[in-house]
């Protein structure tokens, strides 16, 4: 059974979160999402960069640690969107962390990262918040660390296309993204 902590979107910890948890567990994995805003959830996205400011990003990651304290090290870092940033921001501490998984967000590859670490990334295209320059910049990062990850495109929806709550949504890319995102869990936990 893999353990898998999901970082919420900008907007804060929503049922995108929520529902994720609840796939995850339901494949038979642990799954965890911590509130980083302390129970601030944004209406719009707007509201949500005024929350992450306010909080500060220095604030957002301590939580996040913190929320870490007592799961495995294996535990796999998962974030939406800012939550990406997030997982990033751990990586670097967290070196025996069984994969990486970016959703909606391209986020800073680590610099120890370890030959072969499971990574997914899934990401609209295009991406409003992640320009095709800046995608294919973190592709090739990505090819010198030597993790192995795999990358995922998707037409059709908005930035937060698995957000059944937003416009963004797109049901279709939305469940092959889950789909991925099972085999990706149940492949590392049959190698742990």
């Amino acid at each position: 059974m893999a353990t898998v902590i999901f970082f919420h979107s900008v907007y804060g910890l929503r049922s995108l979160e929520h529902e994720a948890v609840e796939r995850v567990q339901a494949a038979g994995h642990k799954a965890f999402a911590p509130d980083l805003y302390d129970g601030l959830i944004a209406r719009t996205i707007e509201e949500g960069f005024e929350f992450k400011d306010e909080i500060g990003w220095p604030t957002i990651c301590e939580r996040a640690e913190w929320a870490l304290a007592g799961l495995p090290a294996s535990t796999i870092l998962a974030g939406f969107s800012m939550g990406a940033a997030v997982a990033a921001s751990l990586w670097p501490k967290r070196e025996k962390t069984a994969g990486i998984l970016f959703l909606h967000g391209i986020a800073t590859i680590a610099e120890n990262a370890r030959k072969g670490l499971p990574l997914q990334l899934h990401l609209a295209e295009p991406d409003p918040f992640e320009p095709e320059e800046d995608v294919a910049a973190w592709q090739q990062a990505v090819e010198r660390s030597g993790t192995a990850a795999e990358i995922f495109r998707y037409s059709g929806g908005g930035h937060l296309y698995t957000d059944a709550s937003l416009p963004d949504y797109n049901a279709r890319a939305a469940d092959l993204t889950w789909k991925r995102v099972i085999n990706f869990l149940d492949a590392i936990d049959a190698q742990a």
